[in-house]
């Protein structure tokens, strides 16, 4: 061993330790966001698959909310505060149905320099409404 190569792994783990924690937190802020993203596009298909199958505007409004919601709640605690919307403006034969779900990612709990608290992510979906069926 040469002289003066004494210390030098304290020092190089002193340096290398800080950035590999900070690039280990920020994979999992990604990891939560995009499994939070994946989350409300799939809640957001399912609710307006739901409310394109409900025989009115007023039930299908009501459908898509409950079925986008109980499909976020059953995943994961990443996505706090869903809110649900749904247009139903075009729901007769033919038409169609949008849902939107806007989801709130906390990312308070992990503390990464310039992470912000929470971020938002937010999808929609269209869903037909089939054209040979009579809406009421």
């Amino acid at each position: 061993m040469a002289r003066g190569d004494v210390g030098s792994l304290t020092v190089e783990l002193v340096v290398v330790a800080p950035v590999l924690v900070v690039l280990a937190l920020a994979m999992v802020v990604f990891g939560r966001v995009s499994q939070s993203r994946q989350e409300v596009v799939e809640a957001s298909r399912a609710g307006a698959q739901a409310a394109a199958v409900l025989p009115n505007a007023g039930s299908a409004q009501w459908g898509a909310a409950v079925d986008a919601a109980v499909g976020i709640s059953n995943q994961s605690r990443s996505c706090a505060h869903p809110q649900v919307a749904a247009d139903v403006s075009h729901f007769h034969p033919g038409g169609y149905v949008t849902v939107t779900v806007v989801c709130h990612v906390e990312l308070s709990d992990i503390a990464l320099p310039g992470m912000p608290g929470s971020t938002t992510v937010e999808a929609s979906a269209t869903a037909p409404i089939d054209p040979y069926r009579s809406v009421g």
